[in-house]
């Protein structure tokens, strides 16, 4: 089958058959009619089909001859039952001897003839008078037909006669007395047409099949026929004959050889290239068992395998061939397989190098993928030796500048040594005797690092035994390297952008060929991909460490010291290459009247851009707080300078704030109340002192640097104790958990920590902050405090100037009261120039209030929004030296306003005990 198609291939692809067969057809040939009778199916289809048409003809016919002889005979054998029956039957006798005979026997006779279904009974005496008859006008004549034999021998008589009702069978049969004298006859007789009706019946039936079988036997032959046309494509017997004629020719032309092993694993056939390659005689090896043909054990077991193969490359003799086997039982193919030879050894050397180069060229791919992939010169540093091992080299190290590792800027001033860390060993074995790792290195001259290191260029140590200067870095260490088995080294410097930034040297031990020159191009290639992403990351590190050194300078070191709130907090830049510095920002800002302002914002982006816009913000946060301004003024504000910010980098080409966010909030210890506003970012966690946990309904205005848009404040009265928690969305937000999982976290970690600020802290940290954090995080944790009653007086002032040497008394004596006499006399000025204001350039009530804290802070609010201004008078002027005076002898003073009014204040630093 093989062979044929083999064959058939050849002859099909021929240009003249090709032109000659339309597109579509079965691998390539012509479709045609199955009846055609030029094609071997349409001529095997036909004499089929005629076979076929002739048996059923003939076993029709013979049914048909069967049919009419086995009606003959039923016939016969009915009549003449039928007359012998009547013959004998009881009182025939009898009425034959009667005086009127035909009335005795016509009823006898006609009921008998329908019982058994004959044409007619009738009965005759001894002078063939019949006595009765189915037509009764036939009574009495004679009856016609051979009754001789019958009358005067007693025989039987059955005899084929054509009478008036046509073609009939009739039986005569005697009717004899006790004497044994015939005395009458009996005749019985049936028409061919009557007997033969159920024959006819059934004939439609016999021809009904044989058409049948006609029709199974013509779609059968058919399908034979279609079967047969495929697997010779449509050929016709001149076509077939001329493709075996080309057979040998195809077969033995090709330069590729040819074997076909049968299933019973015996040659079938060998072509000439096959015979010539494998070496065997061209003649007389059909028929012989694969075993004997003298072949090599690998070629003969894969012959007698019988399993596919694809480029099997076998050595026969001094020939490397190419081997491709298939199975030919394939498609209802007869059991064994094909094989196809060629000869593949002038190749074999330009393969092995054409594989080299291939290997070399997947390595170098294989190598920017799994090089570089953070941006950390350690981690990229072990990337490069890991990858090294076992692909290219035995054992491989990194060693980098120390400038490299720190940051520092690469360029040197009259430096003659480099020193340089080891960061990255790798290797089949642990035991090397190589320097270990973080070991500093300074490369003497005669080294190929060295060397390496000032022309930028690889170099091979081939033969490491020959000592040629390698071993002047450590003599002994070179000894104990040689003797563990380490033979050959190519040292590459590291370099990008013209700055070497270290070298990487890879030895060989266990594999026996040394480094050639090749293997110095390939280490050169390995060495420059991972240059470039050492230099991004050595260069990311300057940046990273240049941004949190400005944001760390501009966060605050310490928070300013005050008695309203316990504050910790906590900042975590994100991590080196997954982010960098980012500009989240937190404060704690002292107020008026013993409050304190926490705030925490975000500004979207990482980088210096970041941390500089936030440093900008917190500046301006402060400046907004001094004015004492409510939260969603100061929001305003705010929003109002990064839109400012916004506008001007943009008309400058340069990079845009794109978003901020804050949250503001005053704590007052006082009142023990607590008012914020944010803008676009998240609210606070409020842990009351029974450990229960909230995050208060708090409006989300926009964020910042959408421009005219209102933000809203709220208030709270917090008891003693309860903890205020601010943080950055980067705490509860990642990519592998969304801002409501990590609230509810937040939540729980909570309510069960711990009660310090501190401790909370490191408690929330550890169940919130994922291993690598990708965004800052910044987390500020306070608890509430309140300024006990006793440190607190105040007093309702009467718009009257004689109401001011009162309140001096009054104010005086809480001063006695609280241990302040030396603050007296100042307290006093301070207050009457406050309370004289108030009385003279306000209408409306007017309240003193004194707060003890840290500092004694003096407050006098009236219903005027008027602020006072300081004025600096000259010597002529009778008035203006007020608030000059008060400015003087106060540590601070300013006004705030409320809703009502306005405060004005001043804080004198208490004396030291």
């Amino acid at each position: 089958m093989v062979e044929r198609n083999m064959v058939r291939k050849f002859w099909i692809s021929r240009p003249d058959r090709r032109k000659s067969r339309p597109a579509g057809s079965v691998s390539g040939l012509r479709r045609r009619p199955i009846e055609s009778l030029r094609t071997v199916a349409g001529q095997v289809f036909l004499l089929q089909v005629a076979i076929v048409a002739l048996l059923v003809v003939a076993t029709v016919f013979a049914l048909v001859l069967q049919s009419r002889s086995d009606v003959r005979h039923e016939a016969r054998n009915l009549s003449l039952s039928v007359a012998e029956t009547f013959a004998k039957s009881p009182g025939i006798v009898e009425a034959m001897n009667s005086s009127d005979p035909s009335a005795e026997l016509q009823p006898a006779a006609e009921a008998a003839r329908r019982a058994t279904d004959v044409d007619f009974i009738v009965v005759t005496n001894e002078d063939a008078i019949r006595y009765t008859h189915p037509l009764p006008d036939r009574i009495g004549r004679e009856f016609v037909g051979t009754i001789e034999p019958v009358l005067e021998d007693g025989e039987v008589v059955v005899e084929w006669i054509t009478g008036t009702i046509g073609p009939l069978v009739q039986a005569i049969v005697p009717i004899t007395d006790d004497s044994g004298s015939v005395i009458g006859t009996v005749t019985a007789g049936i028409t061919v047409e009557h007997v033969s009706g159920a024959a006819d019946r059934e004939l439609p039936v016999v021809l009904g099949a044989g058409g049948a079988a006609l029709l199974a036997s013509v779609v059968g032959t058919g399908l034979i026929s279609r079967r047969l046309r495929r697997q010779t494509h449509g050929l016709d017997p001149a076509e077939m004959t001329r493709m075996y004629e080309h057979h040998d020719a195809v077969l033995h032309a090709v330069r590729e050889g040819v074997i076909i092993v049968g299933g019973d694993r015996r040659l079938v056939l060998a072509n000439d290239e096959a015979c010539r390659l494998l070496g065997l005689p061209t003649t007389g090896m059909e028929g012989r068992p694969v075993v004997d043909l003298g072949l090599s054990p690998r070629l003969t077991e894969l012959l007698c395998s019988g399993s596919p193969a694809t480029d099997e490359v076998h050595l026969s003799g001094d020939r490397l061939l190419a081997i491709n086997q298939r199975p030919t039982d394939q498609g209802d193919g007869p059991p064994g397989t094909v094989a196809t030879l060629r000869d593949t050894t002038e190749l074999e050397e330009l393969t092995g190098r054409a594989d080299a180069a291939r290997a070399r060229l997947r390595l170098v791919y294989e190598a920017g993928l799994r090089i570089g992939s953070t941006l950390d010169v350690v981690r990229t540093s072990e990337e490069l030796a890991d990858f090294a091992v076992p692909q290219f080299a035995d054992f491989a190290t990194v060693d980098l500048l120390e400038r490299v590792l720190s940051g520092d800027d690469l360029r040197y001033a009259g430096t003659s040594t480099y020193p340089m860390r080891r960061i990255a060993v790798s290797g089949v074995q642990d035991d090397a005797p190589l320097y270990p790792l973080g070991s500093v290195i300074d490369f003497v001259p005669a080294t190929p690092q060295a060397a390496g290191f000032h022309s930028g260029r690889g170099v091979l140590e081939a033969d490491l035994t020959t000592f040629s200067g390698w071993q002047e870095q450590d003599p002994p260490r070179a000894r104990r390297m040689v003797q563990y088995g380490l033979h050959s080294m190519i040292s590459v410097p590291l370099q990008a952008r013209g700055d070497v930034l270290g070298v990487v040297t890879f030895w060989r031990s266990r594999r026996p060929q040394p480094f050639d020159a090749e293997d110095v191009s390939l280490a050169e290639e390995l060495v420059a991909r991972a240059a470039l992403a050492v230099d991004n990351a050595w260069r990311y590190t300057r940046e990273h460490t240049t941004a949190i050194t400005l944001q760390r300078s501009l966060l605050p070191s310490v928070l300013p010291e005050q008695q309203a709130l316990d504050v910790a907090h906590r900042y975590l830049p994100a991590h080196a290459g997954m982010g960098g510095v980012g500009g989240d920002w937190f404060d704690v800002i002292r107020l008026s009247g013993a409050r304190v302002a926490m705030v925490v914002g975000d500004v979207v982006g990482h980088g210096l851009h970041a941390a500089a816009t936030m440093g900008r913000l917190r500046t301006a946060v402060h400046n907004f707080a001094a004015l004492d301004l409510s939260p969603d003024e100061l929001l305003w504000h705010l929003d109002e300078l990064v839109t400012r910010i916004d506008q001007e980098e943009a008309d400058d080409d340069a990079r845009a704030i794109t978003g901020a966010t804050c949250l503001y909030l005053i704590y007052d210890p006082v009142s023990r109340r607590c008012t914020m506003a944010r803008a676009g970012h998240p609210g606070p966690a409020v842990v009351r002192p029974d450990g229960s946990v909230e995050f208060p309904e708090l409006p989300g205005g926009p964020p910042l640097g959408l421009g005219g848009l209102p933000f809203d404040t709220v208030e709270w009265e917090l008891p003693e104790g309860s903890r205020l928690v601010l943080f950055t969305d980067g705490l509860v937000e990642n990519r592998e958990r969304d801002i409501d999982t990590g609230l509810d976290l937040l939540r729980s970690t909570l309510a069960a920590g711990p009660a310090a600020p501190e401790e909370t802290c490191d408690a929330v940290l550890e169940a919130l902050l994922p291993e690598r954090p990708r965004d800052d995080i910044a987390l500020l944790v306070a608890r509430t405090r309140i300024l006990d009653e006793t440190k607190v007086a105040d007093w309702d002032v009467p718009s009257d100037p004689s109401a001011v040497s009162a309140m001096r008394e009054a104010v005086s004596e809480r001063l006695a009261a609280w241990d302040l006499d030396s603050l007296g006399f100042t307290t006093e000025l301070i207050l009457s120039e406050l309370i004289t204001n108030a009385i003279r350039y306000t209408t409306g009530p007017i309240r003193l209030r004194l707060v003890r804290d840290r500092s004694l802070i003096c407050e006098v609010a009236d219903s005027s929004s008027t602020s006072p201004h300081l004025r600096h008078a000259a010597i002529t002027d009778e008035g203006g030296r007020g608030l000059f005076l008060v400015a003087s002898v106060a540590d601070r003073w300013g006004t705030r306003y409320t809703t009502g009014g306005k405060v004005i204040w001043a804080e004198q630093p208490l004396p030291r005990r």
